[in-house]
């Protein structure tokens, strides 16, 4: 082989030969899709308020009729253990668009603080990638959006309005779905968010048994009283997750009629769990433990139950990978992609590596003097579920005591604003009565540092095995795995400066005056 004999025609091809490796080595935007295929699939994420797992008819849940959900499950995969990253709307849903942890997206893993500007999300990603993005109702939030024209879910579409009950959504969810399927140029993907408003509270009282809903078929979980007042809530909450169900069969309709249902990955979530005392805005299973069904035309196999635990977390990734589309090294997603769950034909355990996911919660609401949250970390196995309680001194549900508008104390138990509607609630309004006394405290006393629970045998979180010489091993064995995953990940709450850190978040909702404790 002859080469140049002058020093510049040798530097040329020198450089001409680096460019070409270096072409070569550098990782490109892959043009196919998680089956191998070029066409972009669309994606429609749907997500309630408020809702835990069990709630739907798919799962056997028999006071409620979720036919949409239960397509979605048929047709696609039916998840029995997949988890949230907060039990708090806000974080878990900057921790969904993110597909990180609440603690590694710093104002936007508390309740209504920010959500900084150099935080990367999916629907960002495939925007660049040539998608339509877009969402109707509740995208990421309460909080406040800095450096961005839109939401972090995508630009919303809610000019489309409807007669509903009082205290619900007006949004006609499904018809705003239209109005941003018209925005498509040609065949462009989409990735569209649904965020439900229900079922948050508030409801219209009685609804549940005015349109028919049958108080016996109600399951009251077993941190609750199983009274009459209870039941009647529990259907309204019942009523809200079917109206919010009914969108989504328009929806799916829609696309089938248009031909487009088979190439849309349709995921079916929820942000926490139910709006009920030791649920939401706690770390038990009632707060964390999610509804999920994944449909994807005949790119997944369907008819199939999925035992594997998943976070939330995981979803970004997995649209990511099923796009096609890889995202910046730098991001540092947490989340899994799901694809070696979707393209089995497996049911129950598919993936062994997924040993446990992982949930945590700062403030939720302003609930206490100095506006102080109430941290916590958590881990869930097959088998346990383990509570770090961070500041066990604080109490959980929030301050019994607030000061009122003209500046005086306010009664004892008129405070707990960690649980929504508590005032009205049966377990405050007759908390001295023996039937109800037990489940009130429950929901409001102070906890210990560490909470341990056999999640198979005690489902609802009512004995702390944390204490007993019988799982101390389990005990240390979760704890420094919990400790190892919250170094790794680099929590906060491992260096002394994380209170300060988390405190000085703003708050951008109310703030209420608590007195300081003693």
């Amino acid at each position: 082989m002859l080469y140049p004999t002058k020093p510049a025609f040798r530097f040329l091809l020198l450089l001409s030969i680096a460019f070409v490796f270096s072409c070569k080595n550098t990782p490109q935007k892959s043009s196919e899709t998680a089956d191998g295929n070029t066409k972009k699939p669309n994606i429609l994420f749907v997500i309630s308020d408020d809702q835990s797992y069990p709630h739907t008819s798919a799962y056997g849940y028999k006071a409620v009729s979720t036919p949409a959900f239960d397509r979605v499950a048929r047709e696609g995969i039916l998840f029995n253990n997949a988890f949230s990253a907060s039990p708090g709307c806000s974080p878990s849903r900057a921790a969904i668009l993110t597909g990180k942890n609440c603690w590694q997206v710093r104002e936007a893993g508390t309740h209504a603080s920010t959500f900084p500007a150099d935080l990367t999300t999916y629907p960002e990603i495939l925007a660049r990638a040539g998608y339509l993005v877009g969402s109707t109702n509740k995208g990421w939030g309460p909080g406040k959006v800095v450096g961005r024209e839109d939401n972090p879910a995508g630009k919303a579409y809610n000019s489309r309005k409807l007669e509903s009950p009082k205290e619900m959504s007006d949004n006609d969810y499904a018809s705003n779905f239209e109005e941003f399927l018209a925005a498509r140029s040609g065949d462009q993907p989409f990735c569209f968010w649904f965020g439900a408003a229900e079922p948050h509270r508030r409801y219209p009282t009685g609804i549940g048994v005015k349109t028919g809903l049958k108080p016996d078929q109600v399951k009251v979980p077993g941190f609750l009283p199983d009274v009459p007042e209870v039941r009647t809530d529990m259907l309204d909450y019942i009523y809200e997750i079917q109206w919010y169900d009914s969108h989504l069969d328009r929806m799916l309709k829609s696309l089938a009629a248009k031909g487009e249902l088979e190439n849309t990955l349709v995921v079916v979530t929820s942000d926490n769990g139910m709006p009920f005392p030791r649920a939401k805005a706690n770390c038990y299973e009632y707060g964390i433990h999610m509804p999920l069904a994944i449909m994807w035309g005949n790119k997944i196999k369907g008819g199939r139950t999925v035992d594997d635990l998943v976070s939330l977390i995981d979803m970004a990734p997995t649209f990511l990978q099923a796009a096609g589309v890889d995202a910046p090294e730098t991001i540092g997603m947490a989340g899994k992609n799901l694809m070696t769950i979707l393209t089995s034909d497996k049911s129950g355990l598919i993936d062994k590596s997924r040993q446990a996911v992982f949930s945590s919660r700062e403030r939720h609401s302003s609930s206490r003097w100095n506006n102080l949250g109430y941290p916590q970390r958590a881990m869930r196995t097959a088998d346990y579920l383990y509570i770090w309680n961070v500041q066990p001194e604080r109490w959980p549900a929030g301050d019994p005591q607030k000061f009122e508008d003209d500046g005086k104390l306010g009664p004892m138990h008129g405070g707990y604003h960690d649980i929504d509607d508590f005032d009205e609630s049966v377990l405050n309004t007759r908390r001295d009565d023996p039937a109800i006394s037990r489940y009130f405290h429950l929901a409001v006393d102070k906890r210990p540092e560490v909470e341990l629970y056999d999640i198979k045998k005690d489902p609802y979180c009512l004995n702390n095995l944390a204490g007993e010489s019988a799982y101390r091993a389990t005990r240390e064995k979760l704890g420094n795995q919990l400790m190892a995953y919250l170094k790794k990940t680099n929590d906060p709450r491992m260096s002394p400066e994380g209170e300060k850190t988390y405190e000085s978040y703003i708050r951008y909702s109310p703030i209420r005056t608590f007195p300081e404790p003693k």
